[in-house]
């Protein structure tokens, strides 16, 4: 049976420090897991949003600097992962709609920085990640000890990402297996059980953040913050434990 630690929305930001991510690094070294997953936006790529593009909240943004901010992120966490020199663990990185921001601009806003700016600048492949990009229009999947991991699961004809009030039951009842997705920043974890014993845990994650996202306002309070560990995964089935982030402050700053 395997280990896995799942790592929310950490949405990397020039504009706010990231000590969180050697305490992330930290937890991967204290509990020795077999896989990591980031399930998406590690990288939040502000100087490429589209809602606010050209009002004065917007001015003095950077590319660059959006950059930086992510190596420096990935620096942080994955330094006493190294030096603690024990066996590394499975990294795998979920493209988010912030990354994908880059190949939106690129796409649609931007055309004519083709060639000058990639998702090969973000460095996740360099670092040891195995990334798993977007199919299309939507997030890529990937299948790993029986559970379904994605930035977020869509449901509809216009591909929309599952939400709602119950998202968690919602991605059994349209995926028909276990999941796991971000995307919301909303903590959900609904479980279901077959005829035959297995169980189903249908899981939207959180954030991995402990900054205040102004565009968001009072949404704020609705998030949860944190990291997860998922013990004894076999068949999609696993028992979970999460960590919030002031408990992972108070561990590991």
């Amino acid at each position: 049976m395997a280990k896995h630690i799942i790592l929310p929305d950490p949405h990397a930001n020039p504009y706010h420090n990231n000590d969180r991510f050697e305490w992330f690094g930290k937890l991967v070294v204290s509990e020795r897991p077999d896989v990591v997953i980031c399930i998406g936006d590690f990288a939040d790529m502000p100087s490429l949003c589209s809602y606010d593009f050209g009002t004065k909240g917007y001015e003095g943004r950077r590319y660059k600097k959006d950059i930086e901010s992510v190596i420096d992120a990935q620096e942080r966490f994955f330094t006493p992962i190294k030096a603690a020199k024990k066996k590394l663990p499975r990294f795998v990185m979920l493209e988010g709609n912030h990354e994908h921001r880059i190949d939106r601009a690129i796409s649609r806003d931007a055309a004519h920085l083709d060639g000058i700016i990639s998702q090969d600048d973000l460095q996740y492949e360099d670092f040891g990640w195995e990334y798993v990009r977007y199919c299309g229009s939507t997030p890529g999947i990937i299948i790993i000890d029986g559970v379904a991991y994605s930035h977020f699961f869509t449901s509809g004809i216009m591909n929309r990402p599952i939400g709602g009030l119950h998202p968690a039951a919602s991605l059994i009842s349209k995926q028909f297996m276990s999941c796991t997705m971000g995307h919301t920043h909303t903590f959900d974890h609904s479980v279901r059980t077959r005829a035959d014993g297995t169980m189903l845990h249908g899981m939207v994650c959180g954030v991995g953040s402990d900054e205040f996202m102004d565009f968001a306002g009072e949404a704020n309070n609705l998030w949860w913050r944190g990291i997860h560990v998922k013990h004894d995964v076999h068949d999609g089935q696993y028992d979970l434990e999460s960590i919030s982030m002031d408990r992972l402050k108070e561990e590991y700053a």
